[in-house]
């Protein structure tokens, strides 16, 4: 019988933090995706009211109440413009800067919390042995 060692070695770079910058880049886009969503949702409110869309259908009942939410804070705030059924409804357009900018300064907070700077990679080296017997 002869004995014979046999020695394994790997090595593997790892970026440290890398886990982290993914987390903040996805935790970015949902709260971009987010944002996206309530401004078109406010910007088909708009459209709506400003061609003077029937507030009965279903499909413009549905986007009134969706939106009616984060409109109802700016309501009041400035006169509304109407002629012939179209509105122009001023509240919703300062509803969708004031909600880009609030967006934008979570995504910042989001991003200056969790993120962290690439650094160099590490090299990881692992060894492995084991002996073999063979007849």
């Amino acid at each position: 019988m002869s004995e014979r060692q046999v020695s394994q070695t790997t090595t593997s770079q790892r970026e440290p933090g890398l886990e982290q910058r993914i987390a903040t880049f996805k935790a970015t886009y949902v709260i971009w995706l987010l944002a996206g969503l309530l401004e078109a949702l406010l910007g088909f409110r708009i459209a709506l009211k400003l061609i003077g869309a029937n507030p009965a259908n279903p499909f413009a009942m549905l986007v009134y109440n969706l939106s009616y939410l984060f409109v109802f804070p700016f309501q009041g705030l400035t006169a509304t413009p109407a002629a012939g059924g179209a509105v122009l409804e001023l509240s919703s357009l300062i509803a969708m800067v004031v909600y880009a900018l609030l967006f934008w300064a979570f995504a910042k907070l989001v991003w200056v919390i969790l993120y962290r700077p690439r650094q160099a990679a590490v090299d990881v080296t692992e060894k492995t042995s084991s002996e073999r017997h063979t007849p």
